[in-house]
């Protein structure tokens, strides 16, 4: 008898995946798919769309016909920021151009300038100034730089809602692709902004991200997601019954803090400390803070490894001496050695003091205490005045670092910590959005008891 599967196409710029849930949705096949990237009409590097849009047709056309496998639905998560540009026919106009593609700073000023200023704009939207990352700001870039390209666009669909499309032919928009740094958003209204009028391209209305079609491939019904941004595709798996209200941790090469409970609009404080909202699955805001911990504990990491001669990943095989951590934390409080000295810097000086430290353990130590202090003030950012989150979890790579763990459960000792492990995490949120019944899900937890 063949096993009911989901397909996900989990669509990264480095890895694109195909996984299959079974209707548990535990993962029962992984694959994985590297293509080359091309380059647009000036040269610059862009995913290559054709190979992707082949890879996802012939996929599920061999799932569907698969004697081992019976294909239910497909559904589609994807990174940010990309736009895809259709005609009148329907068909895809042009390449799938790159997020850091530079843009004419003046499109943007300008933009800012009739809509009541850069600051006012960014804190409406929700949307830090980053040129093409600002999604919604790509079709004015096409505007003006190829304005008889633009000319032939009727519809624009982001990256997620485009690779759906292959598949249904129909066209939508939802929360979670519309709501992160597009400039398309009001976050005030929760509607879109009004200059997106001035395009002369209508935009959909945005669908619950729960929204499916059912198409006939290969002779069989299969039920088509309508696709999810990959950020809040990641928050899905925790929205559960009975969880109480959270934070997430994401940690890796950045650490994004993620709060789908503060109802607080954002400030021009957080946005000038690389915070901003997107919309989760529900449609409501989140409350997000990025820093870049993984790339600084890399450099700190490899200065303390130079200076004493010792390998780089030796700080694998540190065993936390809170003691040690704790002298550290009393020796240089209210003060650095690693950061500039400016207020919660997050640049190393130009030249650390590497003879403040007699071993490299109590040098690793303090790196983690500045990491730890810079990371506390990230997360603060999103958390509201009257905070009413319960838990915190914590995924990713330093949600096996017991001195990064210890750090957060001081800070925050009224709250639950754990740890959470799950491989594919916003492959299963797309499977959870457009499976519907979802079961019990394991999600890897373990509570922090340092």
């Amino acid at each position: 008898m063949r096993e009911k599967v989901i397909a996900v196409f989990d669509v990264g710029k480095t890895n694109k995946k195909l996984i299959l849930f079974n209707s548990d949705l535990r993962i029962i096949s992984e694959s994985e798919a590297r293509f080359p990237e091309v380059t647009d009409e000036e040269g610059f590097e862009c995913d290559d769309i054709d190979r992707i849009e082949n890879w996802i047709r012939e996929s599920v056309g061999i799932l569907a016909m698969s004697e081992k496998y019976d294909l239910q639905a497909v559904n589609f998560t994807t990174y940010g920021a990309t736009v895809v540009y259709l005609d009148e026919a329907g068909k895809r106009i042009g390449p799938v151009y790159n997020y850091l593609k530079p843009m004419d700073e003046r499109i943007a000023e300008s933009l800012y300038k009739r809509n009541g200023g850069r600051d006012e704009f960014c804190r409406l939207t929700a949307s830090p100034a980053l040129g093409m990352l600002n999604s919604g700001l790509q079709p004015l870039w096409l505007r003006k730089e190829k304005p008889e390209v633009f000319a032939r666009v009727r519809h624009i669909l982001h990256f997620p809602q485009y690779l759906s499309y292959l598949l249904t032919g129909k066209i939508y928009s939802e929360h979670t692709s519309i709501g992160c740094h597009t400039a398309l958003w009001d976050f005030d209204n929760m509607c879109y902004h009004p200059w997106t009028a001035g395009l002369g391209i209508e935009l959909p209305p945005p669908s619950p991200v729960t929204v499916s079609e059912t198409v006939t491939i290969g002779g069989k019904e299969i039920r088509v997601g309508i696709g999810i941004h990959d950020s809040s595709a990641s928050l899905a798996p925790y929205f559960k019954p009975g969880s109480g209200k959270f934070l997430l941790l994401s940690t890796g090469t950045w650490l994004i803090s993620m709060n789908p409970f503060n109802p607080e609009h954002l400030t021009a404080k957080q946005l000038d400390n690389d915070c901003l909202c997107y919309l989760s699955i529900n449609g409501k805001p989140v409350k997000s803070s990025r820093l870049f911990l993984g790339n600084m504990h890399d450099t700190g990491s490899r200065m303390i490894s130079s200076h004493f001669a010792i390998p780089e990943d030796f700080y694998r095989k540190i065993s936390p001496d809170w003691k040690l951590f704790n002298q550290m934390r009393s020796k240089y409080s209210g003060k650095s050695v690693f950061m500039k000295p400016s207020p919660d810097s997050r640049t190393f000086r130009d030249k650390v003091d590497m003879y403040e430290f007699p071993s490299y353990e109590e040098a690793y130590h303090q790196l983690m205490n500045e990491l730890g202090n810079l990371t506390i003030e990230a997360v603060r950012y999103i958390i509201p005045e009257v905070d009413e989150s319960e838990i915190i979890y914590v995924t990713g790579g330093f949600s096996k670092n017991r001195l990064f763990l210890n750090t957060i459960r001081d800070a925050f000792p009224e709250k639950s910590l754990y740890t959470s492990d799950i491989s594919n995490g916003s492959a299963l949120g797309a499977a959870i959005t457009v499976e519907g019944n979802v079961p019990a899900l394991n999600l890897g937890l373990t509570e922090c008891r340092i």
